[in-house]
């Protein structure tokens, strides 16, 4: 009895709150928050990696997505997309006492785009910089939904966390139903996109929609100020970039790569051919897409037939794939009439076997020659002879080079990212690469 009065308080709080001004309804909604500074040792977050993890977590989706409204049951008991098949998708999840009990997925950009680009701009968030990354397929048990600061809270910080260190993302972006969004604007500072909500959003069974973004590298002053006279248990500045939670379980990488692929072939052909029809539903243009994303031979039985040759000249497949990463690096030359040595810092964000993309502090000139030095990771640097090609094309800290002399450190870990499967796959690479390079197609 006692939970139902507190669930109808908080609707009707909540209803309450649609009613006010924004500001006003901010201030309501940060009182009523209650962080959770020491969740119970049995709740765990980490990715969603075995078949049975997913599983689950497309289950929960499913049942609230239905409940919802924003989709109808489907005979699977699942809610899957395409974009959950992607190596650039992350599944995160909530564990209490080994039980599912909370969801997230993280798409970042691919061939495929994210499913917000369809109905919302979002050119102005791409002229500021930085990877976008959609924050999409929210659920929480039902147990759980009026304890925000049990499970969802936790989960959104360990969404961010991850983000950033892990998924190398500045800016998130979201599509949420009106009903939702003073949640994201009043707690979570997100600020709504230019456009107009959008009456019928097809992602979602037609239900309406607002689009929201929040820059992660401006999130810290936007929290500070919106928090900063809350008490500890309502401080989400606190909470969310200065707390320590050891109930995060974040992936052991060897090397600094910023995707964290689980579909196995074998569970592409489970989820998306054998318990759902998702690829049998795939546009023409998705299945030459899949097929480019996924063009190692393990995968090719499963994935949808390819159409006609029309279709194939859609796409003009890159001669060297590249793969994305954070990777500290150093570009090191010689300049000026007495050929002084000078070292600009630099983070390499993208390879393939020729050449690299790289953030610069500092624009470097083209044609510029000379030696980069480029962690792998915490334990495996490479040393390589390389040219800068040109700039970006939206900033001249952003910098093409081409490799001049390829470090044969470099080439196995290229090799590696190809041909290793899953996140788990590449973690001891160079063996692997090795081990794999006699019955492979050079990268």
């Amino acid at each position: 009895m006692k939970r139902r009065i507190r669930n109808l308080a908080r609707k009707t709080m909540r209803l309450a709150a649609a009613l006010l001004p924004r500001g006003s309804r901010n201030a309501l909604l940060r009182n009523a928050v209650r962080c959770e500074d020491a969740p119970p040792d049995n709740l765990v977050f980490k990715l969603a990696e075995t078949r049975e993890e997913l599983e689950a977590c497309f289950e929960l989706l499913h049942e609230a997505y239905v409940g919802a409204g924003f989709m109808e049951p489907d005979e699977s008991g699942m809610r899957v997309t395409l974009y959950h098949a992607l190596p650039t998708t992350t599944t995160l999840l909530a564990k209490y006492d080994d039980q599912v009990v909370g969801t997230i997925s993280l798409i970042r950009e691919s061939a495929l785009g994210f499913p917000l680009q369809k109905i919302f701009d979002i050119d102005a968030i791409r002229a500021k910089g930085g990877n976008i990354a959609e924050v999409s397929a929210l659920a929480v048990h039902k147990r759980f939904r009026m304890r925000g600061g049990l499970v969802l809270f936790p989960l959104m910080k360990f969404m961010r966390e991850y983000a950033v260190k892990y998924f190398d993302t500045r800016h998130l972006v979201i599509a949420v139903n009106p009903r939702h969004i003073p949640m994201y604007e009043g707690l979570l500072c997100f600020r709504r996109l230019k456009q107009n909500p959008v009456a019928h959003y097809d992602f979602v069974n037609g239900a309406p929609a607002v689009g929201a973004h929040l820059d992660l590298h401006e999130m810290p002053e936007l929290y500070r100020r919106a928090y900063a006279h809350q008490p500890p248990s309502k401080n989400l500045h606190r909470y969310f970039l200065e707390l320590k939670l050891p109930h995060f379980r974040f992936p052991d990488k060897r090397f600094f790569t910023t995707n964290d692929p689980v579909m196995t072939p074998a569970l592409i052909n489970y989820f998306f051919n054998q318990r759902t029809d998702a690829f049998r539903k795939a546009t023409q243009r998705e299945k030459v897409l899949l097929h480019g994303i996924y063009d190692l031979p393990a995968y090719k039985a499963y994935l949808p037939p390819l159409p006609d040759d029309s279709y194939r000249t859609e796409l003009k497949r890159r001669q060297h794939q590249r793969f994305s990463v954070m990777c500290p690096a150093g570009f090191h030359v010689r300049v000026g009439e007495g050929l002084r040595s000078r070292v600009f810092p630099m983070r390499v964000i993208e390879c393939s076997r020729t050449g690299f993309r790289a953030q610069c502090e500092e624009p470097i000139p083209v044609d510029m020659e000379g030696v980069a030095f480029v962690e792998l990771g915490e334990a495996d640097r490479c040393m390589l002879r390389a040219k800068v090609l040109r700039h970006g094309r939206s900033s001249e800290t952003i910098a093409m080079f081409k490799l001049v002399e390829p470090d044969p450190v470099w080439l196995k870990f290229v090799r590696a990212l190809r041909m290793a499967r899953t996140h788990s796959e590449l973690g001891d690479a160079t063996q692997f690469a090795e081990q794999r390079a006699a019955a492979t197609v050079p990268a």
